[in-house]
């Protein structure tokens, strides 16, 4: 299936089945849609009790079959256990396109963290999920995707004419930053989780400083590095411009990234969100460098590259709001810029975004300049803003206009503190699966009938950890 094709009409999925058959005598129960027992690719104890838990604990009987079938969605679906040199490897495709993205692969098991200190199915698969992403990053650090067989080249239709240095193992060559913040922010997750140092050996030393390289080069400096990529394609956001460079900058100590984690080409190359978000990843990386074999002067390189791309987020990211000047000094995030001063205000469902700034861990939700650039981004300054019959929400370009991703409802939830916005997106979600039991990637601001990619894992497994947060710090608003 192509990543862009819309995918008209409600999807029937087989095999619901209830986790537990004390579900089935409640009257109030509405099935699950998942899969059953023995179709399910990998289980771990903690998730099953987690579901049970969820279940008893959620009032609203939509919500809780929903949770139940999106929460372990991944392990259900996607999960492909192996060895190689005698270590765990997990493979995670995305859902509907047989291809491991290291971003997608690393939110897809995020939710999962909190359990895997008791679980050792779940050590398990994370060991062999940061193993599977560093052997990638060590192929390719610009590559966005990957195949299972590390010696094949392409079978993504789109990608097989891609002028670009495609190397064996490599699905995608789509330059995104984010792509390489999303391991680090996983590592850092487990070893915070568990303690367990056991994934981290010579191979995901040698894949972390990679990562700090190609950051460096994609500053720029010294010349346009190695990195370019062209598509033949009808969407101009398939490719890069200036033989596949991307647009001009001036080289203001701010990384370049070619694609946003939508996987659409930038307009501007300095990605706001994703340059947050590499600062965040380059901290946490030296913060946990000693415990995982990283010496000091690695530790200190991480550090000066994170407070050089602060400072330059700060001197050319920042724009004037123009409408609430009590509130953030007049001043908002960017979602791209040059460094000459050009500025595009966005933001995209696509995690990293405007509005995740607080759940990736780069500002607080009650910073003066994310409260006002979250008001901006919802509503109808962004272009990416739809509301309709059937909700509000951001989309994107990548699947067009009127499109609502509920991706962008569920970051909504994880970084508000009004219950009534909660209620309000929680609402949407749960009416607006088309009766399929699970998220999707998109659905048309006014029929949810219409909606793209019925098997999108992140989404299912955000979706759950939105609930698990809600359990967490607002109990009330689930029972």
């Amino acid at each position: 299936m192509n990543r862009r094709n819309l995918i008209m009409g409600a999807v029937a999925l087989s095999g619901a089945s209830l986790s537990d058959a004390t579900f089935s005598a409640r009257a109030d129960t509405i099935a699950s849609t998942r899969p059953a027992a023995d179709k399910r690719r990998y289980v771990s104890p903690a998730v099953e009790a987690t579901i049970v838990r969820m279940r008893l604990a959620i009032a609203d009987p939509k919500l809780a079959a929903l949770f139940e079938a999106c929460y372990p969605n991944t392990l259900d679906t996607t999960v492909e256990m192996g060895e190689v040199d005698g270590k765990p490897d997990a493979f995670v495709i995305t859902g509907d396109i047989e291809a491991l993205w290291l971003r997608d692969s690393s939110a897809q098991v995020w939710p999962y963290l909190p359990l895997a200190k008791d679980d050792a199915a779940l050590r398990l698969l994370f060991h062999g999920v940061i193993q599977r992403q560093a052997r990638c990053i060590l192929i390719d650090p610009y590559a966005n995707a990957f195949l299972k067989d590390p010696a094949a080249m392409t079978t993504l239709k789109w990608s097989i004419g891609d002028l670009t240095t495609m190397k064996p193992g490599v699905a995608e060559r789509k330059w995104e930053i984010d792509s390489l913040c999303y391991p680090i922010r996983l590592a850092y997750g487990y070893l915070s989780a568990t303690g367990d140092k056991a994934p981290f050996d010579d191979t995901w030393r040698a894949a972390m400083h990679a990562i700090l390289r190609t950051f460096r080069e994609q500053q720029r400096k010294d010349g346009p590095g190695p990195y370019s990529f062209q598509r033949k394609a009808e969407a101009p956001t398939e490719t890069l411009a200036l033989g596949g460079y991307g647009s001009p900058t001036r080289k203001v100590g701010l990384i370049h990234s070619g694609f946003r984690p939508s996987d659409d080409a930038c307009t501007y190359p300095f990605l706001i969100p994703s340059n947050h978000f590499a600062v965040v990843s380059l901290r946490q990386l030296a913060a946990m460098a000693e415990a995982t074999g990283l010496d000091a002067a690695f530790a200190r390189d991480c550090l000066a590259l994170a407070a050089e791309v602060e400072t330059a987020l700060l001197a050319h990211g920042l724009i004037d709001d123009g409408h609430d000047k009590k509130v953030g000094g007049g001043k908002m995030w960017a979602y791209e810029v040059d460094g000459f001063g050009n500025t595009l205000f966005m933001d995209d469902a696509n995690v990293p975004s405007l509005l995740a700034l607080p759940y990736l861990g780069a500002l607080s939700a009650d910073d003066p300049i994310y409260r006002a650039t979250r008001r901006a981004a919802w509503s109808e300054r962004n272009p990416y803003f739809f509301r309709g019959k059937a909700g509000e929400g951001i989309g994107g370009p990548h699947e067009g206009l009127r499109l609502i991703w509920p991706m962008s409802l569920m970051v909504r939830i994880l970084t508000s503190s009004d219950d009534a916005e909660i209620r309000a997106s929680l609402d949407i979600l749960k009416s607006t699966d088309a009766g399929t039991g699970l998220m999707h990637e998109a659905f048309d601001e006014d029929n949810p009938a219409v909606f793209t990619r019925p098997w999108f894992a992140w989404a299912n497994g955000l979706f759950g950890e939105t609930l698990l947060d809600l359990h967490a710090r607002k109990p009330h608003l689930l029972n």
